[in-house]
């Protein structure tokens, strides 16, 4: 089986961060998304894995060259979410593609979804849930009827999580090298006819880390016990104050509600709370810490 992720894109909604490190490798619990992203489709059985980047590539090619086998398509400019599979198109094989987002964390099983769709007849599977927030897929009988407005007849909305299975050869239709945006292409094939899967996750646990307020929240969910840990982060003995074993930090510092500490320095009489510090990053003495993410590459997050 083989797979791709989507890792080419500015993060712009989590700037000052993305400034800095690209979105995929955001720590989740200590660990860049992106790499428990791609253990997580090893250990579900894909062999064949790829990616796509652009903003800040250079990270992540460094962050994944210990990745054995891994394809990795770095692009001059953003190429889109169809561009930039399209692009991919000549390095892989023929068979069935899984292609998701390198920002979403979620409890769906990438082997269910897989097999599912290759038991359909469609070309293409797009994963969806109910999500009120992102519904605005239309879907009738288990088939993808449109997007937004653009609906044929009665239908629900769902939400696309960000996971699709395709047909490689389907996405030929794509102009090679240009940027392209995959929802208007399946606009166009839905036009012509072609069959749009949907693959319905009912109570998964799903968020798209898209803003600093998800990225918080999704770190207080892990650490209360509202999402479940993925055991490709390694992360052992969760509870709401979570550190690295390399964190230095003072004994007189104070945690309130959670708060997630990597390979950083705390000083004395630091408060920390619902914040996430990342490795290499410090705090002076004396400082508090609320609803924060600490970076190395600034003191603290504006606005704190």
């Amino acid at each position: 089986m083989q797979a791709m992720v989507l890792a080419a894109g500015y993060g712009t909604r989590l700037k000052p961060f993305s400034l800095c490190r690209p979105k995929p490798l955001f720590p989740i619990l200590n660990t860049p998304l992106l790499l428990a992203t791609l253990e997580r489709l090893q250990h579900s059985g894909f062999t064949t894995q790829a990616l796509n980047c652009c903003h800040l590539s250079e990270q992540i090619v460094a962050a994944t060259q210990h990745v054995p086998g891994l394809i990795i398509q770095e692009e001059q400019s953003i190429l889109g979410t169809g561009g930039g599979i399209r692009q991919m198109l000549p390095k892989i094989s023929a068979e069935p593609l899984l292609v998701t987002n390198g920002d979403i964390y979620h409890s769906i099983d990438f082997q269910t979804i897989y097999e599912q769709h290759c038991s359909s007849d469609a070309p293409i599977s797009l994963v969806l849930h109910n999500y009120p927030r992102f519904n605005n897929v239309n879907v009738s009988e288990n088939t993808i009827v449109g997007f937004g407005k653009t609906s044929r007849g009665s239908s629900d909305q769902l939400a696309y999580t960000g996971i699709q299975i395709v047909e490689p050869a389907i996405l030929k239709g794509i102009q090679p090298g240009v940027y392209s945006c995959i929802i208007e292409y399946y606009r166009s094939l839905l036009a012509d006819g072609v069959q749009l899967n949907a693959i319905i996750i009912d109570d998964c646990f799903w968020t798209d880390m898209g803003t600093p307020a998800d990225y918080l929240q999704l770190h207080e969910d892990l650490l209360i016990g509202n999402a479940p840990v993925w055991a490709e982060l390694e992360a052992k003995n969760i509870e709401p104050f979570f550190s690295s074993d390399q964190a230095v930090i003072d004994q007189s510092c104070r945690f309130a509600d959670w708060a997630c500490i990597g390979r950083a320095r705390v000083g004395r009489d630091v408060v920390v709370k619902r914040s996430v510090v990342w490795d290499d990053a410090q705090i002076n003495d004396g400082t508090e810490i609320s609803e924060a993410i600490i970076i190395p590459e600034m003191y603290k997050s504006p606005g704190y």
